[in-house]
């Protein structure tokens, strides 16, 4: 009661507490991530203790917004059950939990309903997705059942199926081996060689799936050579403990072919990128053994003249037995034949491989071959960690994460339009070689800054490809300059008036407030709520319409200025990264203060061009820059040149 007296008092009083004793106002509730929330599966159907169990959905948040539980209710071999597990993140639409047999009720079948809940961070309540029915087996081990082969190897590393049940799917709930024993009949004569019995890993053709499995004709049955093998193969459980159980065993006929190539893909590869080439009968999965490809025919330079005659071999990395892979490399044999950073072209010819175990080497059959060598390709794995999205909640737009890492792309796009670049959400699986840039919330150098290149030194020409502009690079702390790299999007509150536990900028402006005190808690504004999604913010394309009145506007202004902020400020670091500002001369931003110049020193790009607000921006490579990128270090792009009025850079 005292705190309530004192409470009317202070409103009699009036003064700036007075505000806080009016009626109370509902506030829609803030995004949490987890709207849609919805649990779809649950695999396996059958649990061993240490299997590691996936629940499949949608709408799930990862640990620094909400943590995850699943509650199993109902009944296990007719006994009564309702306990609740932890689950791991694995990404937005998996979870997982490593199987306890006895915590979810013993040996047995299970019947009933498991329910996933999120305790959230951002409004502190239960989020439950509605409940699914499930019918589970829960035991202690399984025996393996093998009915049939479902397809059998024709070349060295080929896989062999078998069908079946109560196959393990790896982990801590053990593995499945196929064990091999007969005898092979090399191609070339001689006597049928006896195989002791050899055990090899089997593992599930599709995730969960115990009645499918798949084990490679390991070149430990019988080396690399072309024959027939002959003998018994039968299934072993193998548990964490030791015990094994084993099915019947099957006689089995094979037989082996040599080594040979089908095709190389993609038809164009440029500096850096992988050329998978597909097959069948390759090695390297073990010390002794290697494939080797040889190419023989020619290539014709996009620049025209006689064609060269090329024949070189190259030293792929081994993925499996139909699939190898080969970057190109400088410092390889294509490398050597053909500049790869200047030269384009088209290779025909054939191809031949030839695999090796230990002493023995064995010549594939040939097959023929065609592609094209790319001018070099820049690509830029974006990754936004997870203080990024901790600070949107600051600008109150964490329910709008989506849509401005959309514009954030689009200023990617234009402002290196023209230009053989490719910014990408993913990290890329077809480049051995790619540039890396972390978007985060604040600036880990504690110097207030809105981003920086903390790659070593000026790379003229853009010699290295995989600059990495994030984390802590050791050997500019050493230079004496920042260590941290990368996008700090939290410190762009700077430009308020009121930042509020950010360092202010030089150059705080009235203009930043409008566009986002709407949504800044702190400033008294309302967060992004469903309500606001359901709505749709409006459309802005040039902001003409910045700061707005109506709340929709409001939300269409914010994730517009936010994305451009960004966006520049990644294009402009990328930039450095490539050797700008003036590669060929010192200083690394353009000389002096003119409008609309990307690569201009920070205190020369105002808040209102970095936005694009009041008629100003949106900023650009000024004129000998972008001849650099365009015609100098990557040429070759699929855009047009957009054909702008480029500043000039003196």
């Amino acid at each position: 009661m005292r705190s309530r007296r004192l409470v009317c008092a202070l409103c009699l009083l009036g003064g700036p507490l007075a505000v806080a004793c009016g009626p109370r106002v509902s506030r829609p509730p803030p995004v949490t991530g987890l709207e849609g929330l919805a649990l779809s599966d649950l695999e396996p159907r059958t649990l061993l203790p240490g299997s590691r169990v996936t629940f499949i959905g949608k709408s799930f948040v990862d640990p620094g917004l909400g943590t995850a539980r699943a509650r199993f209710s109902g009944q296990v071999a007719g006994r009564g059950v309702d306990v609740e597990v932890p689950l791991t993140y694995d990404d937005a639409a998996h979870l997982e939990f490593s199987a306890d047999i006895d915590q979810l009720g013993g040996v047995g079948a299970f019947h009933g309903q498991v329910q996933l809940v999120f305790d959230s961070l951002i409004d502190g309540q239960p989020h439950a997705a509605p409940a699914v029915s499930a019918d589970l087996m829960f035991a202690r081990e399984l025996s393996p059942r093998f009915d049939r082969e479902i397809f059998e190897p024709l070349f060295v590393n080929d896989p062999v199926g078998a069908s079946g049940d109560g196959f393990l799917l790896g982990g801590r709930e053990g593995e499945t081996r196929a064990v091999v024993s007969g005898c092979f009949q090399p191609q070339a004569g001689g006597s049928c060689a006896p195989v002791a019995e050899l055990e090899i890993p089997a593992r599930p053709v599709q995730p969960f799936d115990r009645t499918q499995s798949t084990f490679p004709y390991a070149t430990a049955i019988s080396g690399i050579a072309p024959g027939s093998f002959m003998g018994m193969v039968k299934l072993r459980n193998v548990l964490p403990g030791g015990t094994t159980r084993e099915s019947e065993s099957r006689p089995v006929s094979w037989h082996i072919g040599r080594p040979m190539v089908a095709q190389a893909s993609p038809q164009a590869a440029s500096l850096g990128q992988y050329v998978f080439v597909r097959g069948a009968g390759f090695v390297g999965g073990q010390p002794d053994e290697l494939t080797l490809l040889r190419l023989d025919g020619h290539f014709r330079s996009a620049q025209g003249g006689n064609p060269v005659q090329v024949t070189v071999t190259l030293v792929p990395e081994f993925v499996d037995g139909q699939t190898v892979r080969y970057v190109l490399d400088e410092a390889d044999a294509v490398g050597r034949l053909v500049n790869l950073r200047t030269a384009a072209g088209h290779f025909s010819g054939q191809m031949t491989p030839t695999v090796r175990k230990g002493s023995i080497a064995l010549d594939g059959d040939p097959g023929p071959i065609e592609f094209d060598l790319a001018h070099v390709k820049q690509v830029v794995w974006v990754r936004f960690l997870d203080s990024y999205r901790a600070s949107l909640r600051r600008f109150g737009l964490f329910g709008v994460d989506s849509l401005i890492r959309t514009r954030i792309f689009e200023i990617c796009k234009r402002d290196y339009q023209g230009v053989n670049i490719e910014f990408r959400a993913e990290q890329p699986q077809d480049f051995a070689l790619y540039s890396t840039v972390d978007i985060g919330g604040p600036d880990p150098n504690d110097l207030g800054l809105l981003g920086y290149d903390n790659t070593p030194g000026k790379d003229t020409g853009n010699m290295r490809l995989f600059d990495q502009l994030g984390g802590v690079n050791a050997q500019t702390q050493q230079d004496g300059f920042p260590g941290y790299g990368g996008i700090f999007s939290e410190m762009f509150l700077g430009f308020s008036e009121h930042p509020s536990g950010v360092k202010r900028l030089p150059t705080p402006t009235p203009l930043f407030d409008q566009i986002f005190d709407p949504f800044r808690s702190d400033q008294g504004g309302l967060a992004v709520t469903a309500l606001d999604l359901t709505a749709g913010p409006a459309q802005v394309r040039d902001g003409s319409m910045c700061p707005a009145q109506d709340r929709m506007a409001q939300l269409g202004c914010a994730i517009f200025v936010l994305g451009n902020l960004v966006g520049t400020t990644l294009t402009h670091e990328v930039g450095h990264s490539l050797g700008l500002a003036n590669p060929y001369g010192d200083g690394y931003h353009d000389p002096g203060d003119a409008p609309d110049r990307l690569m201009d020193a920070g205190g020369a790009r105002p808040f209102e061009e970095r936005s694009e607000l009041h008629g100003q921006g949106p900023a650009v490579f000024c004129d000998t820059e972008f001849d650099y990128l365009r015609n100098s270090i990557l040429q070759g792009s699929p855009d047009p040149d957009p054909q702008i009025a480029r500043p000039p850079c003196q």
